[in-house]
């Protein structure tokens, strides 16, 4: 990564990255073929909203990323900021900021592929957490109405 991209105020990384990330979303969910625009923006929140960035960005700093986009997360996570978050949890926001500047800065670095690969990243651990909580959300609900779970 150029130095003068790791030395960038990593709010502005953040700024770059959340509208990468939002094309990369809004052209994965388009792919499905869904043609009601209020569909698709349902399908797209789970992978947009700040807790599960932040649950994709917690997941890939235990070995996914390197040294180098680790210490970016980091520093982006740590910044201190004015801004308080409307509708997440300040940790989850700022989590979530860290995974946006590392992808805001991997784009101005030109490097589309491991673009691609953080993003791509992001949208399985997402995915398969949704799942997870869906699956924990039904069991609940048959426990609820006693009827047993087979």
């Amino acid at each position: 990564m150029k130095q003068q991209i790791k030395n960038m105020n990593t709010t502005a990384l953040a700024y770059m990255g959340d509208a990468v990330y939002e094309v990369y979303i809004r052209r994965m969910v388009m792919e499905t073929g869904q043609p009601n625009a209020d569909r698709l923006h349902y399908m797209a929140v789970p992978f947009v909203r700040a807790s599960g960035q932040a649950a994709a960005i917690k997941e890939m700093m235990k070995g996914f990323l390197s040294d180098e986009e680790l210490a970016l997360t980091k520093r982006a996570r740590n910044h201190r900021t004015s801004s308080r978050p409307k509708n997440a949890d300040p940790v989850e926001y700022k989590l979530a900021t860290a995974f946006e500047a590392l992808l805001g800065a991997l784009y101005l670095d030109g490097d589309m592929n491991r673009v691609e690969e953080v993003a791509a990243e992001a949208v399985r651990i997402i995915e398969e957490k949704h799942i997870a909580k869906k699956r924990d959300l039904r069991k609940n609900q048959v426990k609820d109405n006693g009827v047993k779970n087979e």
